[in-house]
């Protein structure tokens, strides 16, 4: 274990990453490497794990036949695959108190019609930013306008673009951003230039 643990460590120090070393941590089929992260209270949580298991390869008996045409004992490498990206979704839920920046918001824009009457030009919009691969969703329910803001807000969604007579004639959208309300009207491709520089620069 101990020339393992070696050899853990000259690859951390290869890759010049910062780390320290805590006797008595070591799982107990061998050594293993806690990658670690601060959440938003400032508490040090385990994101995932790299562990070496010396255990299930003598006990399954496992082996495999070397260049030389030998029978070796493999080395068993577990890692939290899934379980890191659990962690890092809720590590990230709870950074942003689910209002996700738009590079990283599930729903990056939602269209919402004044009216009946407009929602067929709502998705020739949806259709406009998908092509561009923007993630985006028409809200086409049966509320008033104002419901319709207000869920979209409470969804904390970035970007909302409404659309009445005014924006189909002149082929426009309202742009409401989550974080400054109301900033006016835009062509539809200025609107899409707009976003995806946002999400290119991860803003």
């Amino acid at each position: 274990m101990l020339t393992t643990q070696k050899q853990m460590k000259k690859i951390l120090d290869k890759l010049k990453l910062k780390y320290s070393e805590e006797e008595g941590e070591a799982a107990f089929y061998g050594p293993k490497l806690d990658i670690q992260m601060k959440n938003i209270n400032g508490k040090e949580e385990t994101a995932f794990t790299v562990q070496i298991d010396f255990d299930l390869p003598e006990k399954f008996d496992l082996t495999y036949t070397d260049e030389k045409g030998k029978k070796q004992r493999p080395m068993v490498i577990h890692r939290s695959s899934i379980g890191c990206i659990e962690r890092t979704m809720a590590f990230l839920i709870e950074q942003y108190a689910g209002a996700f920046p738009s590079w990283l918001s599930p729903v990056q824009a939602q269209i919402i019609p004044v009216s009946e009457k407009f929602n067929k030009y709502g998705e020739e919009i949806k259709k406009q930013l998908n092509e561009e691969g923007i993630r985006v969703e028409l809200n086409d329910n049966n509320e008033t306008l104002g419901k319709k803001i207000r869920e979209g807000e409470l969804q904390k969604i970035p970007y909302l673009l409404i659309v009445g007579e005014k924006e189909q004639k002149d082929e426009l959208v309202a742009v409401r951003n989550r974080k400054d309300g109301d900033i006016g009207t835009m062509k539809i491709n200025k609107f899409i230039e707009k976003i995806k520089e946002e999400i290119k620069k991860k803003k």
